[in-house]
């Protein structure tokens, strides 16, 4: 349940800007929503195309996401581009863990959703092996409005999400089961 902010009366000779009334959660959620800083991990083919969408064509910056972090501490989406080899398994695991909370994930391509055609011993099956994923962006590459479609998917659960559900024990369960504390 989520609780209600209500500003009747704003001070006497207050100029700045207006008030809102609602759900403080709807509130954060729109504010977050429009305000995510992606951290790229970007290894083959797909990162091209997620080059594209950043460009003057596609420019995700209208979405709000055009400051690219390439620090995980200061990232709140991870955005998985392209194939991921088992040997660097650990390494994109880590970078989640180090992600601080709320946090999301995008895998886009099929390597990173699923191997692609690569099905090989040394080739990682899907990042959802090791961590969870909020979005799969299809394609070999995905065209750069794919990766849009994904990212404002990713806005609309962000808005929608309720502030308690990351300390909710089936969010605690999940993340223990790919064993990230």
């Amino acid at each position: 349940m989520s609780k209600k902010v209500t500003i009747v009366d704003p001070p006497e000779g207050f100029n700045g800007p207006g008030f809102y009334a609602g759900p403080l959660d709807k509130i954060i959620g729109m504010a977050r929503s429009y305000s995510l800083w992606p951290l790229p991990f970007a290894t083959s083919c797909c990162g091209i195309e997620f080059m594209a969408m950043q460009a003057a064509n596609y420019d995700l910056a209208r979405f709000g996401a055009e400051n690219m972090r390439f620090s995980p501490r200061q990232a709140d989406l991870l955005m998985v581009c392209g194939t991921i080899s088992k040997k660097l398994a650990p390494v994109l695991k880590q970078i989640y863990s180090q992600m601080a909370e709320p946090k999301w994930v995008m895998a886009v391509g099929a390597c990173a959703s699923s191997g692609g055609i690569f099905d090989t011993y040394s080739v990682l099956q899907g990042i959802d092996k090791i961590i969870p994923v909020d979005v799969y962006v299809p394609g070999c590459p995905p065209r750069p409005e794919q990766i849009i479609e994904g990212f404002m998917q990713i806005q609309d659960m962000v808005r929608k999400e309720s502030l308690r559900r990351r300390d909710s024990q089936e969010y605690k369960e999940m993340l223990e089961s790919y064993n990230i504390s």
